[in-house]
């Protein structure tokens, strides 16, 4: 019997990310997304009884932002008010049963949430993104004091994530934050759209690029999808999507 070296050194290197795997799960074991407790068994990522609590956004939703909606209208109050500047969006979960999840995932260092939430957009939205066939996923960017302070950009890991899930590169850095804005929670609409002009800019060479999915953790009244999608569309990407986490008011 002919020993393939090849096959033997592949099985060595997968046995030794499996043995770093469960060390790291060890020390720093995963946290459910929900109830934040300590996950098990190693390898799980939610507790089987929270999964049913963080609720998916069914329909009726509307058709163009993706935040749940009531009655027979196909598009939401603002949708039908405002004109936006995204082709259109979709929202995964129900904003009262993942807002507390979300803000540990954005300001409490929850960084393990991204690998459960970017498995649950590719499980759910996987037919939505190849549908919308994008050249990308950006990541909305946050201004460099902030990711100082935070540590990381939670769009970004939730971006890498969903990435892995549906086979779809991530431009990081295609949109860079040129200001602090004001957090968005502390503004009315119109704030909102006032407080982000000209915020973003396309930092790369984005000539053969057309079709960009933003993503983001909330979507609220959509100021800064439409000003990140205005400044795609100023550097020559014509359509332009979004994924985020839930929709609602701001945390």
């Amino acid at each position: 019997m002919r020993i393939n070296k090849t096959d033997i050194s592949g099985r060595a290197m997968k046995g030794l990310k499996d043995l770093y795997k469960n060390l790291v799960n060890l020390i720093f074991p995963a946290r459910c997304p929900y109830c934040d407790g300590i996950v098990t068994p190693f390898g799980e990522r939610i507790h089987t009884d929270c999964i049913r609590k963080m609720k998916l956004q069914k329909s009726p939703y509307c058709l163009k932002c993706g935040r749940g909606i009531s009655g027979d209208e196909k598009y939401c109050k603002d949708c039908r008010e405002r004109k936006h500047d995204f082709l259109r969006g979709r929202c995964l979960y129900e904003y009262s049963s993942a807002a507390h999840s979300i803000y540990r995932f954005k300001y409490g260092g929850r960084r393990e949430y991204a690998a459960y939430y970017g498995e649950q957009i590719g499980e759910y939205f996987g037919d939505f993104i190849k549908r919308a066939a994008p050249d990308a996923l950006v990541p909305i960017p946050i201004h460099k004091k902030r990711y100082a302070k935070r540590g990381y950009n939670q769009a970004q890991l939730l971006a890498d994530e969903i990435s892995r899930a549906v086979g779809v590169p991530v431009l990081p850095d295609l949109l860079k934050r040129t200001r602090n804005t004001i957090p968005l929670k502390l503004l009315s609409p119109e704030e909102r759209q006032k407080n982000l002009k000209n915020a973003f800019i396309v930092s790369k060479n984005s000539v053969e690029l057309k079709t960009i999915i933003l993503i983001d953790d909330i979507y609220t009244t959509g100021a800064t999808m439409d000003e990140a999608s205005r400044t795609l569309h100023r550097a020559g990407i014509p359509d332009v999507y979004f994924v985020a986490l839930t929709g609602g008011r701001g945390l």
